[in-house]
């Protein structure tokens, strides 16, 4: 009887770790896709960009960290040293916890 349970048991446990690899292979896949959709969104110069934006700004350095972290998130600066905020929502929309907009 002892045999039977120590083999039902083993079988069981086979089974469950079978049933964990076939799914980590079923979404390697996937997260391979998505890698490769973002390799292929071209990159801006998040830098370069910044300078533009914040070049007449009374606070160059301040201006040129919040923008440097809208840009690496929305991939996008609008043109000129201020406005055009329609050019890239995902920029203005960015806001702080206190509900002020982040990017210069």
């Amino acid at each position: 009887m002892a045999l039977f349970k120590l083999l039902v048991a083993s079988l069981l446990v086979s089974f469950v770790i079978f049933h964990l690899v076939d799914a980590d292979d079923q979404l390697e896949p996937h997260e391979h896709t998505q890698i490769d959709q973002v390799s292929l969104q071209q990159q801006i110069d998040c830098n370069g960009a910044c300078a533009a934006r914040c070049s007449k700004s009374s606070r160059p350095n301040l201006c040129h960290r919040a923008c440097g972290t809208c840009c690496r998130r929305c991939n996008c600066v609008p043109p000129g040293t201020s406005g055009h905020q329609e050019m890239c929502p995902c920029y203005y929309n960015q806001t702080t916890r206190g509900g002020k907009r982040k990017c210069p």
